[in-house]
């Protein structure tokens, strides 16, 4: 197998696109990363395209064909693959590529995510969303994504010692990352009041502890770490690539507020890099609701399970910390594109990495990015390092 290496990364900005198009927006992404690579199109060998439901979305289906044809590239016949699992569709299409290149098969690839979400109403949007969980189990009994992670929610309080304002914190913290970033789809800073007295959601998750809507797409390029040089002075190896799976119903779990497929993808990652939790400088997780990063944190095993609320309260994980966590404004701030988020991830590592990252600036050599499907059914995880 060979090493890999991102040298290319390109990112829309997040938040709601009324008059940019589900194909203008992965152009855009595809041609700003390009662009960064200093690669011309017909050089590709491949592309991997994270995309969860264009085709309830936007009624596109055949997403591969459609992104290479838009992109210019059918003349070409370059193969464009579309790559599902839900939200962690993005961090899969990044790993099929970094597959296709470490194995050979491939030298030039284009990992990229895309999701138009705000042509539909809210309602048909959420229940978009709930076809990520168990259909016939969750969705047909009225389960949402907000009243599923509220579940998890709930039951983590009852064991944990997490207070109701260490669970704002996370949201407040995230909104003052994505403040510094200008691509997020919210760039306001919030209190923990702001997210105590914004609406109900699903007991005890109020507004500002979910996730938006949101339009937006990302790409990133990969290449032979051996070839990189050849594309630019400030290449980014990929260390690591895991999956795990987990059910995708909660209520077959071993503990709904442990995601069990977070813990072994990070031990892959790690094991396979070669890593201690130490090494680590940042973290992009999978923050769809603020309890999801709560869980993240432990569950990669940054901390003991209960620990994290106390962590974010202290500071640990914001820009200045020992641990920085979701610089860019995670999901919650910096907005969540479904199919676009894995992708993201990686961009915002990559970034942080190069030192370009702007007011958000941290010191990291290494960074991880965890990306998740669903519940947890589906997690992808990787290490990235200069």
């Amino acid at each position: 197998m060979r090493d890999v290496a991102v040298i290319g990364i390109g990112c829309t900005e997040f938040g709601e696109h009324w008059s940019a198009s589900f194909r203008e927006l992965f152009v855009t992404a595809g041609v700003l990363a390009l662009q960064d690579a200093g690669v011309a199109g017909e050089e590709l060998d491949a592309l991997y395209v994270g995309n969860m439901s264009a085709g309830r979305f936007v009624e596109q289906e055949h997403i591969g064909a459609l992104i290479a044809d838009y992109a210019g590239l059918a003349s070409n016949h370059i193969p464009s693959t579309r790559v599902e699992a839900a939200c962690a569709s993005g961090g899969l299409a990044f790993r099929q590529a970094v597959i296709a290149v470490a194995s050979g098969m491939e030298d030039i690839v284009v990992a990229a995510g895309v999701e138009k979400m705000t042509d539909v109403g809210t309602g048909a949007s959420v229940d978009m969303l709930a076809s990520a969980a168990d259909r016939e189990w969750e969705g047909f009994a009225g389960a949402t994504f907000p009243g599923l992670y509220a579940m998890i929610a709930n039951d983590y309080m009852h064991r944990y010692p997490l207070t109701r304002e260490q669970l704002a914190q996370v949201a407040v913290k995230n909104h003052e990352n994505g403040a510094r970033n200008p691509i997020a789809q919210f760039r306001n800073r919030i209190t923990i009041d702001t997210v105590l007295n914004s609406s109900l959601v699903a007991d005890p998750l109020r507004l500002f502890d979910c996730s938006p809507i949101t339009d937006g797409a990302a790409a990133v390029v990969v290449v032979p770490l051996e070839r990189a040089r050849e594309f630019t002075d400030s290449p980014v190896r990929v260390l690591a690539s895991a999956q795990a799976s987990d059910t995708i119903a909660l209520h077959d779990r071993r503990d709904i507020s442990t995601l069990d497929a977070t813990v072994a993808a990070g031990k892959r990652a790690l094991d396979q890099a070669g890593l201690e939790h130490k090494d680590i400088d940042l973290l992009e997780v999978h923050d769809c609701f603020t309890i999801a990063e709560i869980c993240a944190i432990e569950d990669l095993g940054f901390c003991r399970k209960g620990e994290a609320g106390r962590l974010t309260e202290e500071g640990v994980t914001a820009l200045d910390g020992d641990l920085p966590v979701n610089t860019s404004g995670g999901l919650k701030a910096c907005g969540h594109p479904v199919g676009a988020t894995g992708i993201k991830q990686v961009c915002e590592i990559v970034a942080q990495l190069r030192g370009e990252a702007g007011s958000r600036q941290v010191d990291a050599e290494i960074g991880m990015a965890h990306n998740v499907g669903g519940t947890g059914a589906t997690v992808v995880v990787h290490i990235l390092g200069v």
